[in-house]
């Protein structure tokens, strides 16, 4: 690794320890000598990662005394910035409204949010792995306090590319709060704070509806690659078929484009299935259109749910039964772990689920007459 890598990394970090509180104002720093047993790197590499902080007006050198905390000074203005790194923001409406909560938290708490080099909280467009990595190393280059993450899905490369992405923010010094979903698959969890909704509750919420309407043979539809929390979902609503001593067929995931006239057509074939419940309200809207398309009425040949409660839910012509995600909860209880992750950096790793909610509409044919 390169001599200027390391420095920047070591001043990184001893600058997310300066925020955290670790070292009091005034207080000294480990002598040179320290960091170079602590780092296992050379002097003046050490050196130059100490003259960025002094540039800063961070630190003061004292000849003949060592190095300490400038009482004067403060952290410079990048340590009142956070970020999000959250593909699909600019589509996914969850997101959105979770971003516009946190911006709105920043603001109160004198933060600014940034998104990609600016303080806006909405991009342009959606994020590509390549563009994530370059918005990891503007956001390491401006040394913000900490990074929102939502890891990537529906793209083979998610866990890789999440994992990786995480680990750069973090041996960078830079604390991590994933909103949503892990950077690994279920059931597995990484050891960065995760805060969303209780997926396993949601999904087993869902079939259990499903079951007391007296839908009996039920199929999860979902995308590909699809996040941790559809498997988390897809996990609930199997333990609901098992505790009501519902058969769970070896076929009951479906895997597939619900835009796929062939993915459909098996769908549907020899009306193996009573509702479909779908890993979220996007999936389950495309699949409703699809099964217009195929002259199936919902709920009246087929039932179908959905996961988000996004605002279209209500605007589709048949209004989607669904899970509603507590969007301004998640973002509150997010922006609370942040700043108690910066604060105190030491913390385990967290995972705060909020309660789901159940949302019925009509397409899950609860209000089909008896």
């Amino acid at each position: 690794m390169p001599s200027e890598t390391k420095h920047r990394l070591i001043s990184r970090k001893l600058l997310a320890d300066i925020s955290a509180g670790k070292y009091a104002s005034a207080a000294r720093l480990p002598s040179e000598a320290q960091l170079v047993k602590a780092f296992r790197v050379s002097r003046p590499t050490v050196a130059r990662a100490l003259q960025d902080l002094q540039a800063d007006g961070l630190i003061e050198r004292r000849a003949g005394s060592g190095t300490y905390i400038r009482a004067s000074a403060g952290l410079p203005p990048a340590a009142r910035q956070l970020a999000l790194l959250i593909p699909g923001l600019g589509s996914t409406e969850i997101f959105e409204l979770i971003a516009g909560e946190l911006a709105s938290l920043a603001r109160v708490h004198e933060y600014s949010l940034l998104w990609g080099g600016s303080a806006a909280p909405r991009p342009d467009g959606d994020l590509s792995l390549e563009h994530a990595a370059e918005l990891c190393e503007q956001f390491i280059a401006r040394r913000v306090s900490g990074v929102f993450f939502a890891p990537f899905e529906l793209t083979r490369e998610r866990e890789g590319v999440s994992r990786r992405l995480g680990e750069t923010l973090r041996q960078a010094g830079i604390p991590v709060v994933l909103l949503d979903r892990d950077v690994v698959s279920f059931p597995n969890r990484s050891d960065f704070d995760l805060v969303g909704v209780d997926n396993i509750a949601g999904g087993y919420l869902l079939a259990e509806h499903l079951i007391k309407l007296g839908c009996k043979r039920l199929a999860f539809v979902a995308r590909p690659h699809s996040a941790p929390t559809v498997e988390a979902r897809m996990a609930g609503a199997r333990e609901a078929l098992v505790r009501h001593r519902c058969e769970v067929p070896r076929n009951w995931v479906q895997m597939g484009d619900p835009e796929d006239v062939r993915f459909v057509r098996g769908l549907i074939a020899g009306h193996q299935w009573d509702a479909f419940l779908c890993a979220n309200d996007h999936t389950a809207a495309v699949l409703l259109r699809s099964l217009e398309q195929a002259k199936w009425k919902v709920p009246g040949d087929v039932r179908v749910v959905g996961f988000d409660d996004v605002k279209y839910a209500t605007l589709l012509g048949v209004t989607l039964t669904t899970i509603h995600q507590p969007c301004r909860d998640i973002a509150v209880t997010a922006f609370r772990a942040m700043l108690e992750r910066i604060g105190e950096p030491t913390l385990p790793a967290r995972s705060m689920l909020l309660s789901p909610r159940l949302v019925v509409r009509e397409s899950c044919g609860a209000y089909l007459p008896r």
